[in-house]
């Protein structure tokens, strides 16, 4: 879907000169979707354009409390282009996170550019350089990360959705309805679920899981952030990754790897029929994307091997009814 060109209002956290370190987007109006709506708040954005204001009236519809440290901010982005600043980058984590675009269908070139390090807190957003002179300001003060993304829920709680430890999954996450993330499950920025999903691994940046799939615990998939991988590795439906397996390939439907195998593009790989024969030996980057295929290790000889896969994953409904 073609969310562009569109307006968000919400409120920025800053830093005690004013540096915006985050923002929480309550509101965001695509011109396709809701025109009229759209160009309210365009001439908002204008006058404060115009103005060169930070100050608007916040309206009680929106229901908004601006706070020492926050600014209302209303911001609009006419195309899909590079990131350029934090609104834009907090806006389009937001349109992931609210699922309004799929993991991969955004422009995010620019983003770690334009997101500034923060210290995490109980008390907000604070800029590294000011804990000390802040801390001694509240009662209760105590540090959850140091990092350019916050968690999830912080900024989005997503329905229909279950997460055992929210510091885990990070803004930008797309969860559908029906996932489940167990403690040991991590999910990246531009990475999520499908639909239904076990997750106790980790889905790194760029990974997608089809519906009905279950990741095990200590799991493992490539991302494309770092170590030279420029394949988006993706997982479709109804696949089972064993617990600390690994996977480095596209997988297609109905698709198993077990428990503790890597599988890596360049891993070579012993291709079986029904009969459990040896067909041929290949790369598994050629077995990308291909459905019903079992990766297992032979163990006596060591060899990683592919066979045809007549098992059906299916996940437990009631693990998956998060209401």
């Amino acid at each position: 879907m073609n969310v562009f060109p569109l307006i968000a209002t919400g409120v920025a956290s800053t830093s005690l000169n004013g540096e915006i370190l985050a923002i929480r987007y309550t509101k965001i109006v695509s011109k396709s979707e809701n025109a009229d709506e759209y160009k309210s708040l365009e001439s908002v954005y204008q006058q404060m354009e115009k103005e060169d204001s930070e100050f608007i009236k916040l309206s009680k519809k929106d229901g908004q409390i601006v706070q020492d440290r926050e600014r209302f901010i209303v911001h609009k982005i006419n195309q899909d282009s590079p990131i350029e600043n934090a609104e834009d980058a907090y806006l389009k984590l937001h349109l992931l996170s609210l699922r309004l675009v799929k993991p991969n269908t955004l422009n995010l070139e620019g983003i770690f550019n334009a997101l500034p390090n923060v210290v995490w807190t109980n008390q907000g957003p604070i800029h590294p350089d000011e804990v000390e002179e802040l801390r001694t300001k509240y009662d209760s003060f105590y540090v959850r990360s140091l990092d350019k993304f916050p968690c999830l829920t912080d900024y989005v709680i997503p329905n229909g959705v279950r997460i055992a430890d929210a510091s885990r999954v990070r803004l930008g996450a797309y969860l559908s309805e029906g996932t489940t993330i167990m403690h040991e499950g991590f999910v990246n920025f531009n990475a999520g679920t499908l639909g239904p999903a076990m997750i106790e691994g980790r889905i790194s940046a760029g990974v997608v899981i089809g519906a009905n799939s279950d990741l095990g615990g200590g799991c493992s998939t490539m991302g494309t952030l770092s170590g030279g991988n420029d394949v988006k590795i993706s997982i479709g439906e109804d696949c089972l990754l064993g617990a600390n397996s690994g996977l480095g390939i596209p997988l297609g439907d109905r698709c198993i790897v077990e428990a503790g195998l890597y599988l890596t593009a360049g891993s070579k790989v012993e291709v079986l029929n029904e009969d459990n024969k040896l067909v041929k030996t290949v790369k598994a980057s050629e077995l990308s994307s291909k459905d019903d295929q079992l990766f297992i290790r032979n163990s006596l000889t060591g060899a990683i091997q592919c066979k045809p896969n007549r098992k059906k994953v299916s996940l437990n409904d009631q693990l998956h009814t998060n209401e």
